[in-house]
This record gives C-alpha cells, sequence and structure tokens, in this order.
C-alpha cells in the first residue's frame, strides 16, 4: 500500500516538532488529502499543498524564495487566517537544521519525486537574476517599471484615493488610510516649512500626491520626477484636475538627470531604496549641489534595523523591488554629514508602516476580483503575500522607516527653536 504524502513526511516533521520555539499552530493539507494537524487543537490556518510542483519548488530553492515561487504559482495556499500562517515563522526562529534534518528531507523528497532536476520553472512574474553591474541609470529604469508600469487600475484597489504609495503618519491606530496619508504630507510640507513661492523638487514624486498638497496647501512650485511613463501620465492628469499645471511639472528622469537648481527644499520619499549602497554618497551629494544655502532636505525611506545586506534571493527582490536595497539609518546620515548637511530631525516610523501595509492589505482583501482583473492573479497574489509579510517585519523590527531631515549649509534654514514646533504652526523667518 502507497503511503500517503502526510505519512511519508511525518518523520521530518517529528524529528522538527519538539524543537521549535512555540508549539506548531498550523495544519498541513496535501494534494492528495492526507493531512498533518496543528500540534494543539484550535481554528488554527491550514497551509494547502495543492501540487507536488509546491514541494518541488521548495527542495531545489530551499527557503523563502522556494516557498514564495510556490505561492505566486498557486501551488500552495492558506485557507483561514493569512496572517496567523505568516506567523508561523516565529515558531522557527532560533531553530537550527541538523544534517539529519537534511537527510529526512532528502529521503521524503525522493519518495514523493519531488527531486528531479532541473526543477519547476518559476512563475512569469519573478524577475531572473540580471548580471552586470547594478544600479546604471538603464537598469534602473527597467527595475522601477517592473514595480510601477502596472495597470492604474490595480494601485487604486491597493492604494485608495489618496494614491499615496509610502508610509502614513497615524495619530491613532483607528484613524483611516486617507486621513493617515493626508496628515503624512502634511507633516513633510511642516518639516520643510514650506512656504509662498518655495520651489521644491520631489523626488520619486509617484503619482503626484505631495506635489498637489504642497501647491494646494503651502503654494509652492514643485517639480516632480519618476522613472514610470504611465505614473507621469497619471499625476500630470491629477494635477490638471486640481488646477494647478502652472504651479506642478513632471518630469520622467532620473535623479542623476535634475540639474536646473537651486531648489528651496527636496524630498525624497520612498525612492532612496532605489538606490544602491554604492551609490548613496552620489545620490545624496547630488541632492546637496541642487538645494540653495539654508535649503532643506527630507529623506524618506526604509531602513536596514539588523546585520547583513537584503539577500538577492529575498521574495521582495525577485518579486517586488528589484536590485532594492536597505541601509541603516547611521549611513544615511553619514553620508549627509559628508556633504556638509546639517542634520537637524530624524524620526522612526516603523510602527506606522505596520499600520500602513495593514490598510492596503485590507483594500486588497475588499476587492481581490478587481484586482485579479487589473493585474493578474500572480500579480494580486505577489502584493498579497508581501503587504502582510512586511506588515509583520516592521512589527517585528526587522526593517524600520526613517525621515531624516537636513539643512544646506551657508544661509538661514528657518527650522524653529523648539522641536514641537516642527510639526506645528507656519514656517518662521528665522
Amino acid at each position: 500500500m502507497t503511503a500517503t504524502v502526510a505519512e511519508t513526511l511525518r518523520p521530518l516533521v517529528e524529528r522538527l516538532d519538539p524543537r521549535l520555539a512555540r508549539p506548531r499552530d498550523v495544519t498541513l493539507r496535501f494534494w492528495d488529502g492526507s493531512v498533518l494537524p496543528a500540534a494543539q487543537g484550535g481554528p488554527d490556518p491550514t497551509i494547502v499543498v495543492r501540487r507536488p510542483r509546491a514541494l518541488a519548488h521548495v527542495v531545489h530553492e530551499p527557503g523563502e524564495l522556494g516557498l514564495g515561487r510556490a505561492w505566486v504559482a498557486g501551488d500552495l495556499d492558506v485557507e483561514g487566517d493569512l496572517e496567523r500562517a505568516l506567523r508561523a515563522r516565529e515558531c522557527f526562529r532560533g531553530v537550527r537544521i541538523t544534517l539529519g534534518d537534511k537527510l529526512a528531507a532528502l529521503r521524503a523528497a525522493r519518495a514523493l519525486g519531488v527531486l528531479r532536476p532541473p526543477g519547476p520553472r518559476p512563475p512569469a512574474s519573478e524577475v531572473p537574476v540580471r548580471r552586470g553591474r547594478r544600479h546604471t541609470l538603464r537598469r534602473d529604469r527597467q527595475a522601477v517599471r517592473h514595480h510601477y508600469d502596472v495597470p492604474e487600475a490595480f494601485y487604486r484597489i491597493l492604494l485608495g484615493p489618496s494614491m499615496v504609495y509610502s508610509c502614513a503618519y497615524f495619530d491613532s491606530p483607528d484613524d483611516s488610510l486617507e486621513d493617515a496619508q493626508e496628515r503624512k504630507l502634511e507633516v513633510i510640507c511642516r518639516k520643510l516649512r514650506l512656504s509662498e513661492g518655495d520651489r521644491l523638487l520631489d523626488i520619486g514624486c509617484g503619482w503626484g500626491a505631495l506635489m498637489i498638497h504642497a501647491a494646494r496647501e503651502h503654494g509652492v512650485r514643485a517639480v516632480g520626477v519618476t522613472l514610470s511613463e504611465p505614473q507621469a501620465a497619471l499625476a500630470r492628469e491629477r494635477i490638471r484636475a486640481a488646477d494647478l499645471a502652472d504651479r506642478c511639472e513632471v518630469r520622467v528622469a532620473d535623479y542623476r538627470e535634475i540639474d536646473d537648481g537651486p531648489y528651496d527644499k527636496v524630498a525624497s520619499v520612498g525612492m532612496y531604496e532605489h538606490v544602491g549602497e554604492a551609490r548613496l554618497q552620489d545620490y545624496v551629494a547630488r541632492v546637496a549641489r541642487l538645494l540653495r544655502p539654508g535649503g532643506l532636505f527630507l529623506n524618506h525611506g526604509i531602513v536596514g534595523l539588523g546585520p547583513g545586506r537584503v539577500s538577492p534571493k529575498s521574495f521582495a527582490v525577485r518579486y517586488v523591488f528589484p536590485d532594492g536595497e536597505l541601509h541603516p539609518v547611521s549611513a544615511v546620515i553619514a553620508a549627509m554629514e559628508r556633504c556638509g548637511l546639517e542634520v537637524r530631525d530624524a524620526e522612526s516610523l516603523r510602527e506606522h508602516y505596520a499600520l500602513t501595509l495593514r490598510r492596503w492589505a485590507a483594500n486588497l482583501d475588499a476587492d481581490r476580483a478587481g484586482a485579479v482583473a487589473a493585474a493578474g492573479s500572480e500579480r494580486e497574489r505577489i502584493w498579497r503575500l508581501y503587504m502582510l509579510g512586511s506588515s509583520l517585519s516592521f512589527e517585528w523590527g526587522d526593517v524600520g522607516i526613517h525621515q531624516v531631515l537636513a539643512a544646506a549649509p551657508g544661509g538661514a534654514h528657518g527650522l524653529p527653536l523648539a522641536r514641537r514646533e516642527l510639526l506645528e504652526g507656519q514656517p518662521s523667518s528665522a
């Protein structure tokens, strides 16, 4: 009599379960209907292994990438609470995989027939490994367009009416996403002390939300740059609808191609993650050269909190942000100081981003069918996993996000004496 999949895998699971940090609270169900129940009773989520190909993905690319491939392809699914299933990762913290574990896994894989080379083909949405130098103008354009050249309808579902694709600023966990995003835009404007007639450069302007807010509420003249043609087209449309075309200009350009300074203020929101460690100093130096004496620069971006770099085999790099890199906030601050900029304020928004990602995940859940119709099943599955997985990474402190404010030397910066006034009142003339 042929053993079921569960029976074949049970020896491996029984080796691992006693060493987990806490009892395994997910059930495993396989394509033949056999089940490995959770270690304790309760309304636990069920990880459904729909096809042998799911295990083949994991065998041929162990870890995050193999699991991600199986998920994107639909070979691996979750019934019940996806977040609880993702939290099962905590069970494996500190667990060391021994030679005996590897041999047990090898025996099970051979018995199930999932060892045959070369392994299953990755899903179509995966970005293949690219050779050559990273962060050239051409390669950065390709990477950014992979992420942003997605049907507008998909992003409208994901982000909501604001179309702001960066961390919101919550006053309370009960705030709506739209209120928190509006507050974020105003926080940036106040930190930059924007006032009537200021010339603002928005690096990575997205769909134009910050430019529109700054021009409408603070009277600035704004230039925004993006590498995505569809994004630029929609930003221009939104600017015209707001009757601000005389104050806002959108360019399809790289930050390295901007040479029409000086600007009074520069904002870079959710962009510098694409810059790369090797280019970080040049990025800050270029911003510094574009600022007038006393001008202000606000850099808002995700930072690495743990040791090591983002793996080229991470799910985020292969499916979401090709060539993306995270730097410690100390690297950003050091680059600013080497360029002669004076760091005036740094604020962590880590908890804010966890809340933001949960709102985006809820938007996606509310219209999953619409998201699939707009961008396809693979893209919807990628973002569903990425949103919830990232929110947990921010909650756990694996990654963070900072707004760092710096001033150029040689002129009055206009910042207040008291820090509490940074987010209150009107810009001063100090």
